[in-house]
């Protein structure tokens, strides 16, 4: 069984990759959290998580999720992460979390895929991004090569960098960065209501037929990255800067 959390399409793709060629179920992790259903599943004995990599680990909404429920006959787990740039030492976190739930740690894999997290950072072009995703193709291929096989994935790279990033640089960024006081909506909004569908979190409300934010934000950047208006900004951080969510692409 495949669980998928995703933000703006990256994990859903890798996710369908591999349940495509394993013939494997994949559950929507998005649908269970913004439910808020905890109640247990019967997963077979082999699980893969796909997520999105949110400050050198696994998204805190989907540790929480998976923490929350019972995985009834599940004995193994392999996580694949896609990032921009790295996982940091994110392996270790995952490994804390299989052995927490009971399960034997089958490893952590890294994909790069474009990025998203304009409030911080730049997403690519079109062609950048597909050239991206071309090159991920490679190592989604080995990911499922792996997984197939029984086998757990290689070791990651785990420096000194990568640790500090994941066990003292997460905690600060979740507490002084990840907050949804900066998103703002200008006046060519719509109204449409794609915002509100696409939060996780339940976190977005159409007030006067604007959204509002709540103040639970888990910054997946899916309201202003599939705004058909790119009428929401994150402060003066997104301004003229491209918005990328997967489906854009085109690829299949």
């Amino acid at each position: 069984m495949i669980f998928c959390y995703s933000g703006t399409g990256n994990s859903r793709y890798i996710t369908q990759r591999i349940a495509d060629d394993l013939q494997d179920i994949i559950v929507d992790l998005n649908v269970k959290i913004k439910t808020n259903n905890y109640s247990p599943i019967e997963t077979g004995e082999d699980i893969i998580l796909v997520v999105p990599t949110y400050a050198w680990r696994i998204p805190r909404i989907v540790s929480n999720w998976l923490y929350k429920t019972e995985l009834v006959g599940a004995k193994r787990i392999w996580f694949v992460m896609d990032c921009g740039s790295e996982i940091g030492n994110a392996t270790k976190y995952n490994a804390i979390i299989a052995n927490e739930k009971h399960l034997t740690y089958m490893g952590t894999k890294q994909i790069i895929m474009p990025e998203n997290y304009i409030a911080l950072f730049n997403a690519p072009q079109l062609e950048e991004a597909k050239e991206i995703v071309e090159k991920a193709k490679g190592d989604i291929k080995e990911t499922i090569k792996y997984i197939r096989e029984g086998k757990a994935f290689l070791k990651p790279r785990h420096n000194l960098y990568d640790c500090f990033m994941s066990s003292l640089v997460n905690p600060l960024f979740y507490h002084f960065f990840v907050k949804d006081d900066a998103f703002k909506v200008n006046d060519t909004c719509i109204g449409c209501n794609q915002c509100v569908k696409k939060c996780p979190m339940n976190n977005i409300q159409l007030i006067d037929g604007k959204p509002v934010w709540n103040k639970e934000c888990t910054h997946c950047m899916a309201c202003i990255c599939y705004c058909p208006q790119e009428a929401i900004e994150y402060g003066k951080k997104s301004i003229r800067k491209p918005r990328y969510y997967f489906e854009k692409l085109k690829i299949k």
